[in-house]
């Protein structure tokens, strides 16, 4: 492994609160020293013009595999997150079979391992096959190394059952990861309840139903000592329980996608199954709702939620096509260019999102550039203008609304322990 000098970047890494033109120096896979000269066999990476911070983590990515690998596999999830800038991802644990076994995660970090992409990390069941009716084992799936509990896909709608997961998972320092629905107030549902779903005669799926849930969540939560995240949040009424919660104490942290504070569910005119998501988009007092949230730190996390669906499922009828959509690739230049190019967020705020934050949240020693840390790194280029072509993408599906949309800013090199793993052509010896 070749030792590497970047110079002259503008290095942000909000865990130091740094924010300066230096030189980093890595040596043996580790940040070794910053305004460094370079010595005989370095490789010099010139980041003149460029962002250089912490790798990006998302910590909330559908991979698939096992059980649809016609839609994604831990490869080519992996791969897309690094053309996307993120050196570290979590899977969610809806995969079939669901990841509620100590040989379930071992099976993501033995797949991860052998791709060599980014880091992977597994998110363990909160329940037994995802059921909602018995806890998983939850010290031996910490043991096999889950970094969080969600039984993502459905809400944990047991009481009792939540109850007892923040109970268990304060032991180990773990949060519990809901996503915030109440089922009976969107049954058949296809899209955010509201003006638009009346006029085009859709089901709709209300914002009570998201802040109902998240509501219990916070009171469980406050009643046991527990950690709660709320994934994907959309409403401007979950964003205000946060912020109370919050100024009340509670152990709540929460996060955002960028389609949540991009589009609204004016998108669904077109019929698109690619505008189709869980939670829905939705109108656009809920879409400013979040990005206040973001900006003052209600929302401590952006995400992708990259949810992969082939071609075929896509091209269903709007009521039979799943949710979701690909986010791995887009989400930095969506941050960059509707939040930080519009003055919304500062650089080291938005890095804080996608670093510091969820490393910290998560309990992993990643979000940082400081001496010793381990060399993940993210190079950026916040110029540079490109197109979104999802026949260009490196993850296996291309269900995404931002198809030929001009985005600025993206990922022109990412380093994992100390090697260029992106881009690929450029893979260190």
């Amino acid at each position: 492994m070749r030792n590497l000098l970047i110079a002259n970047g503008r290095v942000i890494d909000p865990s130091q609160s740094m924010d300066r033109v230096t030189h980093v120096r890595v040596e043996n896979g580790r940040v070794a020293a910053y305004d460094a000269s370079p010595q005989e066999g370095d490789r010099v990476i010139d980041a003149r013009g460029k962002i250089v911070c912490p790798g990006l983590i998302d910590m909330h990515v559908h991979l698939r595999e096992p059980g649809r690998e016609e839609d994604e596999t831990i490869e080519t999830g992996a791969a897309a997150a690094l053309a996307g800038g993120f050196t570290a991802i979590v899977c969610a644990p809806n995969t079939d079979p669901p990841i509620d076994s100590q040989g379930a995660v071992e099976f993501v970090r033995h797949q991860a391992a052998r791709a060599g992409h980014c880091h992977v990390y597994a998110m363990g069941c909160v329940s037994k096959n995802r059921e909602g009716h018995e806890l998983a084992e939850i010290g031996l799936l910490v043991e096999a190394g889950a970094v969080a509990f969600t039984d993502d896909g459905a809400p944990v709608y047991n009481p009792e059952l939540m109850r007892r997961a923040f109970e268990y998972c304060r032991m180990f320092d773990k949060p519990v990861a809901n996503h915030a629905e109440v089922r009976e107030l969107t049954q058949h549902g296809v899209m955010h309840e509201g003006l638009v779903s009346l006029i085009l005669g859709l089901p709709g799926m209300p914002a009570a139903a998201e802040d109902v849930m998240v509501s219990r969540d916070i009171a469980l939560a406050e009643a046991t000592g527990g950690r709660l995240h709320v994934m994907h949040v959309s409403t401007a009424g979950s964003v205000e329980i946060l912020r109370r919660a919050k100024r009340r104490g509670v152990r709540v942290t929460a996060e955002a996608t960028p389609h949540h504070f991009t589009l609204t569910d004016e998108c669904l005119r077109s019929f698109d199954a690619n505008c189709k998501m869980n939670p829905p988009l939705r109108s656009q007092e809920h879409v400013e709702a979040v990005i206040a949230g973001l900006a003052d730190g209600t929302i401590d996390v952006i995400v992708s939620d990259h949810a992969p669906h082939s071609r075929e499922k896509k091209m269903l009828e709007l009521d039979q096509a799943p949710f979701g959509i690909v986010g791995l690739e887009t989400t930095l230049g969506l941050v960059i260019t509707r939040l930080i190019g519009p003055g919304l967020l500062d650089w080291p705020t938005a890095l804080a999102k996608l670093t510091i934050n969820p490393a910290r949240i998560l309990g992993i020693p990643k979000g940082t550039l400081a001496v010793g840390a381990d060399a993940d790194i993210t190079i950026i280029d916040p110029q540079a203008r490109w197109r979104v072509d999802p026949s260009r993408f490196y993850s296996k599906s291309t269900n995404t609304p931002f198809v030929g949309w001009e985005l600025t800013g993206r990922a022109e090199m990412v380093i994992v322990g100390g090697e260029i793993r992106y881009p690929f052509d450029q893979r260190a010896d």
